[in-house]
């Protein structure tokens, strides 16, 4: 049965979609940008930054469900440029161990929304 999720802790979504759904045990979360709940804005200081902010929105959804990026099992990354691919991937790479690290895809964009620089959404399975 399927289920939104929300949660005041990530942004709210910036169009007709939700978070995420919750569908079973899997988790499916909408892309996240790098925007500050609480501020509302985005935080664009440096691509390791702006990739801290989205990784801390995903988990604070996956903290919403009861889930850590441990229930992780695929990830996608779009990039508006591939010559931050280094910096982003160890950012991104800090939430995850080596061992048991999801599946994931990481595509370059022309635009993302907002023009940021990177945009990740999830999925996970409790």
């Amino acid at each position: 049965m399927k289920k939104i999720i929300t949660t005041t802790k990530a942004p709210a979504p910036i169009g007709p979609y939700n978070q995420a759904v919750l569908n079973g045990n899997t988790l499916y979360t909408s892309g996240q940008v790098a925007i500050n709940p609480e501020t509302g804005a985005l935080v664009l200081d440096d691509i390791k930054t702006e990739t801290e902010q989205v990784m801390q929105n995903l988990k604070a959804i996956l903290d919403e469900v009861d889930m850590s990026f441990e229930n992780v099992i695929k990830t996608t990354i779009f990039l508006s440029d591939m010559n931050n691919f280094a910096l982003v991937n160890e950012v991104y790479g800090s939430y995850f161990n080596e061992d048991t690290a999801p599946a994931r895809e990481t595509v370059a964009v022309a635009a993302l929304p907002k023009f940021v620089n990177v945009e990740i959404s999830v999925i996970a399975v409790k």
